[in-house]
């Protein structure tokens, strides 16, 4: 008897952005309105197919970058962050999501582009509550992404990702409550970043202050990993309680 002829199953991939920056002292995430089925008119992460010219997966998410929301801001911290494939998560078939973070300081208002009917900065907080409501499974992407970043911050310099090329301590301090979404002790927290050898580095300059001393100004230092960790505060029980997504 003639075995069937074996053929590869039809999977598809798609590029998808957890893209984060900090808005009047607050964590946001880019989210773009979809323009098209399925779930035409609701919010959703950026993103899009993986090209069939061989494009590579990295280049895909810088393209949906650009394609999907205009953001052309100069540096962009990109890194992988997970691949989704639940069998269920898309309606058009088997699709898989390689998801990535992007973060970067003092980002735009985005413009909508392809197949986007408009893009906005939300709160993260309103995705992680679940107040903005979120296409496929996009709500647990996004919660994985900020997830990311909060643990990265505690063990790596990315926290100046946010920031821009100078900053205060200040400043950065303001990034740590953003991303944890607590408030910090600002004496401790000078301390820790100063213990932290070769986190930042003082460029030589300050900046003037109204009513005030200067303030010193820093740049990211050489250091990829940090020792001591900063390690964030544990959260209070009414904080833990609205932390619940689909996991």
């Amino acid at each position: 008897m003639q075995d069937d002829a074996w053929s590869p199953p039809s999977v598809l991939l798609t590029v998808d952005l957890v893209i984060l920056t900090l808005r009047e002292g607050r964590l946001h995430l880019l989210l773009v309105e979809r323009g098209e089925d399925p779930f035409r008119g609701m919010l959703a992460l950026p993103g899009g197919f993986l090209n069939h010219d061989g494009e590579e997966i990295l280049d895909a998410a810088h393209r949906e970058l650009i394609e999907e929301t205009a953001l052309t801001s100069g540096w962009v911290h990109l890194e992988p962050l997970a691949l989704y494939g639940d069998s269920g998560r898309d309606p058009r078939g088997r699709v898989l999501s390689a998801a990535h973070l992007a973060i970067a300081p003092g980002l735009p208002d985005p413009v909508a582009g392809t197949d986007a009917a408009d893009a906005a900065w939300i709160p993260a907080e309103a995705v992680l509550t679940g107040e903005a409501e979120l296409a496929f499974d996009h709500r647990r992407i996004a919660a994985d992404g900020i997830e990311r970043a909060r643990t990265k911050i505690e063990f790596s310099a990315l926290a100046t990702a946010f920031c821009q090329e100078t900053f205060t301590i200040a400043e950065l301090q303001q990034v740590y409550e953003a991303v944890w979404g607590t408030a910090l002790d600002t004496r401790n927290f000078y301390r820790k970043v100063q213990a932290a050898k070769g986190f930042i580095v003082p460029t030589g300059t300050d900046r003037k202050t109204t009513g005030g001393r200067p303030a010193r100004l820093y740049r990211a230092g050489p250091t990829a990993v940090l020792f001591p960790p900063l390690i964030r505060p544990a959260p209070s029980a009414t904080e833990d309680n609205t932390r619940g997504v689909d996991e």
